[in-house]
């Protein structure tokens, strides 16, 4: 593909048109420091459309020169005959080739690929040749993130939200995809217990018949998102007791009176006891850590006061039940 080397006014650039935008890049620190100690090194490539000229790629160089107040940049300058398809190649590639796209980045590339293909597997073998993932199933879900809401694909730049949640989060209405997103977001929570979330607050809709957003917007769930008092550990603890007492209410009663009857225990170090399983069955283990004879004695003597308590003695007889 041929480029004519050019000085182009920076007025005659259309920033606005994103057509063949990659990069979720926005900062130009870096670049603004490149261009004043060594000059630009790699021109952007322009195309021109009508009277002004569109970019392929050089967002970022073109506003520093903005920012820089120069008036002209010079760029490489494709025909106006070049295909869009070529364009989008060589957008891909300029980012592509710098460094790994992120997955913002690879959606984009591929969702912009994916309308020049009739088949996955011809949009695969081109994505190969650009060093965008060739997998098609892996294609499909990474195509599906760029028609995800803002604050999903914000959640996945900030590592919050993994491809396999942002896939699970887009199968919801848009508006809890979003307010689930902001959540995970809130609460730095990890993969198990987004998953934990969500499941408890499905269930909870299906079995109250409710919509998810209703789960999510009633006073309990949002007096707690919003406590400032709580900070992000105990709010995750107590959306997780609340969400489980309401999914599981035999249960999360259970779990109470189990805390309620280690704080009565008053358990030594090296002392551990352990429930069934969600409180269903009647197997309890005690764990007991000893260095010598006497810690061991001393551990006899707490079993001894552990079976006579009466709460302990009401919890053993009502698991199961």
């Amino acid at each position: 593909m041929d480029f004519e080397k050019n000085q182009v006014p920076l007025s005659l650039i259309d920033s606005e048109d994103q057509t063949f935008r990659i990069t979720t890049e926005t900062g130009i620190d870096d670049i603004l420091d490149s261009i004043k100690n060594v000059g630009l090194i790699n021109p952007p490539i322009l195309i021109k459309k009508k009277s002004k000229y569109t970019i392929i790629c050089g967002f970022r160089r073109i506003a520093a020169y903005q920012i820089l107040g120069l008036l002209n940049i010079e760029a490489k300058i494709l025909g106006s005959n070049d295909r869009e398809l070529d364009c989008i190649k060589i957008a891909i590639t300029d980012n592509s080739f710098q460094r790994p796209l992120n997955l913002i980045e690879q959606s984009r590339s591929l969702f912009m690929l994916s309308g020049f293909f009739k088949d996955i597997t011809s949009l695969a073998d081109a994505a190969s040749s650009l060093g965008l993932p060739c997998n098609p199933s892996l294609i499909k879900k990474i195509i599906n993130i760029y028609h995800l809401p803002s604050p999903i694909q914000k959640g996945i730049l900030s590592n919050t939200i993994s491809l396999a949640m942002a896939v699970e989060l887009g199968a919801f209405e848009k508006d809890a995809g979003i307010t689930f997103a902001r959540i995970f977001n809130d609460l730095k929570l990890g993969l198990n217990k987004q998953r934990e979330l969500i499941t408890l607050i499905n269930e909870i809709s299906l079995r109250e018949n409710i919509p998810v957003m209703k789960v999510i917007q009633e006073s309990n769930f949002q007096e707690i998102l919003q406590n400032d008092e709580f900070d992000r550990t105990k709010k995750t603890e107590k959306l997780r007791f609340y969400l489980k007492k309401r999914r599981y209410p035999s249960i999360a009663q259970a779990e109470q009176d189990f805390e309620s009857l280690i704080n009565e225990l008053k358990l030594k170090n090296g002392m551990k006891l352990i429930p069934p399983k969600n409180f269903e069955g009647n197997t309890f283990i005690i764990k007991l850590y000893f260095n010598n004879l006497k810690e061991l004695q001393d551990h006899s003597d707490t079993l001894k006061k552990i079976i006579q308590n009466p709460i302990f003695k009401k919890q053993v007889s009502g698991v199961g039940d």
